[in-house]
């Protein structure tokens, strides 16, 4: 029942911004959620490209620091991804995680993924 509805990709040209959206229903976000964006480009393998943990301060991945930002709405249960500056690299399929930190029945945590969205920055 729980779902993560993911909007705000497209087409943009090398330079500009966009800004990606993760709406969360059938749960709400905690304190402890953590959320992190991904992103999968053709060939490579999935990386994790920022992360929102709770109670710390934003990571991001060196290829994408001081050009992106994370915002983890806790009211709404909503997490953005403010991509400016895009690159050509920028281009992949992102993807929002959810993630739920575990406890005594199930230590691994819990895991809710988005449905991914395209991103392509061109020349």
């Amino acid at each position: 029942q729980v779902q993560l509805v993911q909007s705000g990709g497209g087409l943009v040209q090398a330079g500009g911004s966009l800004r990606l959206s993760c709406a969360a229903s059938g749960i709400i976000f905690a304190k402890n959620a953590v959320v992190g964006w991904y992103r999968q480009a053709p060939g490579k393998q999935r990386e994790l490209v920022a992360s929102a943990p709770g109670g710390t301060s934003a990571g991001y991945v060196e290829s994408v620091r001081e050009r992106f930002s994370i915002f983890k709405d806790n009211a709404r249960s909503t997490a953005y991804l403010q991509m400016n500056s895009l690159k050509l690299e920028d281009t992949a399929v992102y993807y929002c995680n959810l993630h739920i930190p575990g406890d005594i029945e199930r230590p691994s945590g819990y895991d809710y993924w988005g449905q991914g969205t395209q991103v392509t920055v061109s020349s």
